[in-house]
């Protein structure tokens, strides 16, 4: 019976500490030093929030930038890649119709977990003339969403980590508000 009883007061203790306290701890330090990625890096627009700079959004319009195609079709509930293996079929078929949407590059397949918010520089450019098409852009106007493509270009993290990157809500956003 006394193993038994310590046995449940070190449960008890531990899952106060790992279950409660240091949840509670972390969450507290996180807020106090990186209060906006701790809120979700939320945009708002109007006091209306329009999505994460965190997790991609689907746009499907032809007048906006769009992000990679995801598996999971944005959901954030059940992100995760198809699997599929180059020589599956229906595979095949998905990147035959992307390709003739006129997508390239890492656009003709999913991203990994289905919610890459960001495409590389590239692939926005690749998507730039379909947009001053769709949008009935001059050319004076298409050399400024080109501008907008440089302009929200993120460098390397910390100058060596990773490859430079576009957020593609943040461009949709600034697309918006200049043209």
């Amino acid at each position: 019976m006394k193993n038994w009883l310590i046995g449940f007061r070190l449960f008890v203790a531990l899952s106060v500490l790992t279950g409660i306290a240091y949840p509670c701890f972390m969450t507290a330090v996180g807020s106090a030093t990186f209060p906006e990625q701790t809120r979700g890096s939320l945009i708002k627009k109007n006091d209306a929030v329009v999505g994460s700079t965190l997790l991609a959004q689907k746009f499907t319009g032809a007048s906006y930038f769009w992000p990679r195609p995801s598996a999971a079709d944005y959901n954030g509930a059940s992100s995760g890649a198809s699997n599929m293996s180059p020589t599956n079929e229906i595979l095949k078929k998905v990147v035959a119709e992307r390709q003739a949407q006129g997508l390239t590059r890492e656009n003709l397949y999913a991203s990994g977990s289905g919610l890459d918010p960001e495409i590389s520089p590239e692939a926005a450019k690749d998507q730039i003339e379909r947009i001053a098409k769709e949008r009935k852009l001059t050319s004076k106007q298409t050399a400024l969403v080109s501008e907008l493509v440089q302009e929200y270009t993120e460098g390397r993290q910390w100058g060596f980590m990773g490859e430079p990157r576009v957020n593609v809500l943040k461009l949709n956003l600034a697309l918006d508000q200049k043209l």
